[in-house]
């Protein structure tokens, strides 16, 4: 089947974030947005060439998205048959502005490509706009609920042990859940207390550190996981297999429901980011061990204090409270 111009120019552009060495997830993400904004200007219409799209039918894709809702909308038609999306709970659901505006960030990184290779007379996202959105606020999780949360992990057992030790290395270095579980021993510096993480969002090899007592819990945990496996990689599963993200999600999920606490791991990481700040670290230190670009990231997505935090941060730095006044 021969491909539209603008089809083509998708297949270039993944071509080129390929190249590029963007991670299997952001391609991913790149590919499904940009095929349903394709497929709707084909459609809908009937717009196959690059220099025919302009803002308004970016802004008119948007509403009928939102008129549409959750799932309606798919790259295949014949996926619909496989995965049956009207059985979802939240299908046909208000698509959230958030999710819109991700989308729309796909949708100006690929028009921004095709303007760079002089495919575009005017570019049609010069004048877009993302959603305006309330931040959701972050809860943190605090020293009782991490402890009751650890607890329930059976460590008599493999798989409870491992997965107990995950949830502490990511509590206590703010790592992303993807670059812990590929994490293999021989990696790991036991002298100066760090870890050298290569499978990294942004491909750029870094170093997280660990507390003494996390040592102490590493050291005990490969003694035990050798027992049982015959793999470099830390946290494998019996089968000396990689274990899944969707995996330890579920079983993180199901030990925090039975103590009535929502979890999942990047919570666990925007929980160390709290923590380390609250504990006197620097924001740019920070910035650095979770592996940002640039400091002003960490700062839109980790600054979130209640009220009481923010007195107690207050009470021990206020400068008048140091000084000898009489």
């Amino acid at each position: 089947m021969k491909l539209t111009e603008l089809e083509f120019f998708l297949e270039d552009f993944l071509t080129y974030c390929q190249a590029k060495n963007l991670s299997r997830k952001t391609l991913s993400s790149y590919e499904q947005s940009i095929k349903l904004f394709l497929i709707y200007l084909k459609t809908e219409l009937l717009i196959e060439e690059p220099e025919k799209v302009k803002a308004a039918h970016i802004r008119q894709y948007i509403k009928y998205i939102q008129e549409r809702g959750k799932y309606t909308v798919v790259n295949n038609e014949r996926s619909k048959k496989v995965n049956f999306p009207e059985n979802r709970t939240d299908y046909k659901k208000t698509v959230s502005n958030i999710t819109i505006n991700n989308y729309l960030r796909n949708i100006r990184v690929f028009f921004n490509y095709l303007d760079r290779e002089g495919e575009l007379r005017k570019n049609p996202v010069d004048t877009i706009e993302l959603i305006k959105t309330e931040r959701r606020k972050k809860n943190g999780i605090t020293e009782v609920e991490f402890i009751n949360l650890i607890n329930q992990f059976d460590y008599t057992k493999f798989h409870g042990f491992r997965n107990k030790i995950i949830t502490m290395l990511l509590q206590d270095t703010g790592m992303r859940i993807g670059e812990c579980l590929a994490i293999v021993v021989t990696n790991i510096d036991f002298k100066h207390r760090m870890i050298l993480v290569t499978r990294t969002k942004g491909r750029k090899e870094r170093y997280v550190y660990y507390s003494q007592e996390m040592a102490r819990a590493l050291r005990h945990y490969i003694k035990f996981k050798d027992r049982y496996t015959s793999t470099e990689l830390l946290f494998p599963t019996a089968r000396n297999t990689e274990l899944t993200i969707h995996s330890y999600e579920k079983q993180l999920r199901d030990a925090g429901e039975r103590i009535g606490l929502p979890v999942h791991p990047h919570q666990l990481r925007n929980n160390f980011s709290r923590h380390f700040l609250l504990n006197g670290g620097d924001i740019y230190t920070l910035s650095k061990i979770l592996g940002h670009s640039s400091v002003k990231v960490t700062e839109e997505a980790y600054l979130d204090f209640t009220h009481e935090e923010i007195s107690s941060q207050y009470q021990k730095h206020s400068p008048l409270a140091k000084w000898k006044i009489k």
